[in-house]
């Protein structure tokens, strides 16, 4: 039985490294897994079990959470793009602001390492680490476009392929238009990133041995982006290509090719040919079957049979399925007014069930409907941990002991809003997304016998002559299993009690340092010597802290023999003051070659949602007798920045976050 406590971010709570290890790590090598052969064991492995999309973590952040993430049930984790990228923003660490998200998936270089994520031997010790919990590492891959940044682009990448005219396609800087022309689609540049020729053999050359490298550094798959963007062999070819091998060679001539699990991002709906990428790259994203859960749990009509289907046209599909991508969240704005409730029970539909390999994308930590890039907002830094709800822990390890039993999905009698997932006659999982509790009475697989709820560790089901009977919450999710289970302790838990993690220069803030049934406890402020703390000790941190530095803050915590058992990071932002008051006023001397028409965008993108004056190109300003332009604010702002363009021009260029905005002072040049 789990007994009650108070739980930090709704996570489970104290195991040992040592039977985590154990636990975990049955039959699997510390090491990249060559061992393994050519048997195919690391795709099997990682189509079995769940993926936890560790999205824009540093490796180092990763490798700090493997405990945490080897105890919430999952099997394998995603990275980020670890290519090398360009540098946008100058160099700025936030998801969203100073520094952005996408810039990693604006390649430069196809070698290991980059400044948002960390180094290839980084990267590599992340690997190590994952293996040793019995966990595989895909990694994202972006072979698809460069950075529209040319003069950023690697000259060793330039001279590999012949030539900064060989690394594109003909059409490769024209913007897509008609998405189901499949020439233009494959052929032509998507969002302002000029198309690769990835049917160049010294690129694909130089490509493959990029994807060896990452598998000499522990790789054991790799999700290939923007995957329905590069050609098929019954696609048109490019004038500057021969024919389209892209696929054929990059699975087959990368080392240890038959373990290596691969699948592409192909999204549905503009005549994506899914079914030959299936072939083609080994498996791919299930984004309509993504869209129908984020449907049912909005709606609360968990319809059995338009859940059952993964909408995906092929007899024996290796689908990676989602409640949301990083796509969903940060692009389209499909999945992010979704609470993490409902995240959470869409995800017990999907990890439930037989078909389907689940990735769990991970929110930024702090997120809110309101915020989407969350109170820390910044790069590197761990995401939500909700990743360790009971739900979601509980759901992981049933799919691991469900392995080889067939699935059924059900309502329960004429109630659509509870569905129930049934693996053989070994377990069964209850989904109630309706707001009222539910009292079952169906005829189920399970043999006759007591059942307790493994989420909540407490409510108790009846199967009596084939019938189960029990009280489903609203709401919630419950896990029925006698055989396979293994009881676990909780983990611990760490977390900083802050009201934001901006600080200003030069003024220090208190927070409280959380700590539960965590071991000793230790905190370092930017890698400076580990102190012990306590649950509910203060500390004041930010003074002589510089504009533009993040701030690190870290809490470690360790078993009596000194081994640690789990380490968390937070960031803080440092910056100069950013607001405004109403009626203030800043001049702008424009470049003599710029045009005579100057406006002034003025935003905020410090939460979710941007906040702007006005659309791009922003607000007219006014020439005065001097010869400068002005700007005054007609409002006060909390934190604000301001660029200046002529409409083709702009002070600071592309890529760069916007100027602090300082009363009365002159912009540009001169």
């Amino acid at each position: 039985m789990k007994s009650s406590m108070k739980k930090f971010f709704n996570s489970a709570a104290a195991l040992t490294t040592a039977l985590i290890i154990a636990l975990f790590s049955s039959a699997c090598s510390v090491g990249n897994g060559n061992n393994e052969g050519a048997d195919g064991k690391a795709v099997s492995e990682i189509t079995d079990g769940v993926i936890f999309h560790a999205w824009c973590q540093s490796f180092n952040t990763i490798k700090e959470s493997m405990r945490d993430i080897a105890y919430a049930g999952f099997t394998a984790i995603q990275t980020s793009p670890a290519n090398e990228c360009v540098v946008g923003g100058n160099g700025g660490m936030q998801l969203n602001g100073e520094g952005k998200w996408y810039y990693h998936y604006q390649p430069t270089d196809w070698t290991i390492g980059n400044y948002q994520l960390g180094t290839r031997e980084e990267f590599a010790a992340m690997c190590e680490e994952a293996h040793r919990y019995g966990i595989k590492v895909i990694v994202d891959v972006v072979p698809n476009h460069t950075t529209p940044d040319l003069e950023s682009v690697g000259q060793g990448l330039i001279d590999a392929v012949g030539g900064l005219d060989k690394l594109y396609h003909a059409n490769g800087k024209n913007e897509i238009v008609n998405w189901s022309d499949r020439l233009e689609c494959t052929t032509g540049q998507m969002g302002g990133l000029p198309d690769v020729n990835t049917e160049n053999k010294d690129f694909q050359d130089y490509f493959i041995k990029y994807l060896n490298d990452c598998i000499a550094c522990g790789v054991d798959g790799f999700r290939y982006d923007t995957a329905k963007h590069i050609g098929l062999p019954t696609d048109p070819t490019d004038p500057n290509s021969e024919k389209n091998n892209f696929w054929e060679r990059v699975t087959t001539e990368i080392n240890e090719a038959n373990r290596i699990f691969n699948y592409g991002e192909v999204l549905q709906g503009d005549g994506e040919k899914i079914e030959e990428y299936q072939k083609a790259v080994g498996g791919t994203t299930a984004s309509a079957y993504g869209e129908a859960v984020r449907n049912a749990v909005t709606s609360r009509k968990l319809n059995a049979a338009s859940l059952t289907d993964l909408k995906i046209n092929t007899e024996d599909p290796t689908a990676v399925t989602w409640v949301e991508s990083h796509d969903n969240y940060c692009n389209d704005g499909t999945s992010g007014s979704l609470s993490d409730k409902q995240v959470i029970l869409g995800w017990a539909v999907i990890a439930a069930r037989e078909k389907g390999t689940p990735l769990f994308f991970d929110r930024p930590y702090g997120n809110t409907s309101g915020n989407m890039w969350g109170t820390m907002n910044h790069i590197g830094a761990m995401g939500n941990p909700f990743y360790k709800d009971d739900t979601v822990t509980e759901v992981n390890r049933f799919r691991t002991a469900m392995k080889g039993e067939t699935e059924k999905l059900f309502n329960a009698d004429e109630e659509e809003s509870v569905l129930l997932i049934e693996r053989g006659s070994k377990g069964l999982v209850i989904v109630n997304g309706g707001r009222y509790s539910y009292t079952l009475s169906n005829a189920v697989s399970l043999p006759d016998g007591k059942y307790v709820d493994r989420i909540s560790g407490e409510t108790e089901f009846t199967v009596e002559n084939g019938v189960l009977s029990g009280l489903v919450f609203a709401e919630s999710a419950v896990v029925l299993y006698n055989e396979g289970y293994v009881e676990k302790d909780r983990l611990g838990a760490m977390c900083v009690d802050t009201d934001g993690f901006i600080l200003t220069e030069n003024e220090p803030v208190t927070v409280t340092l959380r700590a539960e049934n965590a071991g000793k406890t230790f905190f370092s402020v930017d890698g400076g010597e580990y102190k012990p703390f306590s649950d509910g000790d203060k500390l004041e941190i930010g003074s002589g802290a510089e504009n533009g530095k993040p701030l690190k803050l870290t809490l470690k915590s360790e078993d009596g023999s000194g081994n640690v058992l789990s380490v968390m990071s937070f960031y803080f932002t440092v910056q100069g003051k950013r607001s405004v008051e109403s009626g203030t006023t800043v001049y702008f001397r424009k470049p003599d070659d710029w045009k005579d028409t100057i406006s002034a965008y003025v935003y905020d993108e410090s939460t979710g949602t941007v906040k702007q004056a006005a659309p791009w190109p922003g607000v007219p300003c006014e020439l005065g007798e001097d010869g400068l332009y002005s700007y005054t604010f007609d409002e006060s702002w909390d934190n604000v920045l301001i660029i200046f363009t002529d409409g083709s021009n702009q002070i600071p260029g592309a890529m760069e976050p916007g100027l602090v905005v300082e009363a009365d002072k002159i912009y540009g040049v001169g």
